[in-house]
């Protein structure tokens, strides 16, 4: 199992360009569809920790589903797994990147790759809203981010990310203690 976890997430990290949010979508078909390691709603939790804890969101979701298999060994296969290929990918890249940006086929190439990523982003993006509870209040929000999101990048307005998470986990809050309390009334 722990051959099996490194391999897998070698795989990932050699084969998915664009960092974490790109791979979500490949850990999402890889260990949730196909080898039923985590449910979905693991990997929605798992990925809403990652983006609010230090290090970059894949490796926290591969150490999440290696230690879900088989504990710290476990993470610690899936966690080395993810990351290899980008350091042996960068490590030889760096040897010769001045000569290897100037090939036109390969500029081309990474042009095309990052096309490709946005469509990844995009993909994971749309999976996770179909897969959201149909609530009033969470289609409200969901809008609201992505107008914001989008107005944030179009006029070019400097705002902080941490001011972002700290503004969405407020919001979060106080929708949670409103249905609690809301809840609570019911009772």
């Amino acid at each position: 199992m722990l051959w099996n976890l490194f391999l897998t997430f070698f795989r990932i990290g050699a084969f998915t360009f664009g960092g974490g949010y790109a791979m979500i979508s490949v850990i999402e078909n890889i260990c949730v569809e196909k080898k039923h390691w985590i449910t979905h709603e693991d990997l929605v939790n798992v990925t809403v920790i990652a983006e609010s804890t230090p290090g970059p969101v894949a490796i926290n979701c591969a150490t999440f589903v290696g230690y879900k298999q088989k504990g710290l060994l476990g993470s610690i296969a899936a966690t080395l797994g993810v990351v290899l290929p980008s350091f042996i990918i960068i490590w030889a890249i760096s040897m010769f990147l001045e000569r290897f940006l100037e090939i036109a086929w390969v500029a081309s190439a990474f042009r095309g790759v990052r096309v490709a990523v946005g469509l990844l982003i995009l993909d994971v993006g749309i999976r996770m809203a179909k897969k959201m509870p149909k609530e009033p209040i969470r289609i409200i929000l969901l809008i609201a981010a992505l107008v914001l999101m989008v107005l944030i990048n179009l006029l070019n307005w400097k705002i902080s990310t941490i001011v972002l998470l700290l503004c969405a986990a407020a919001v979060s809050l106080i929708v949670f203690l409103f249905h609690e309390r809301k809840g609570g009334e019911q009772a």
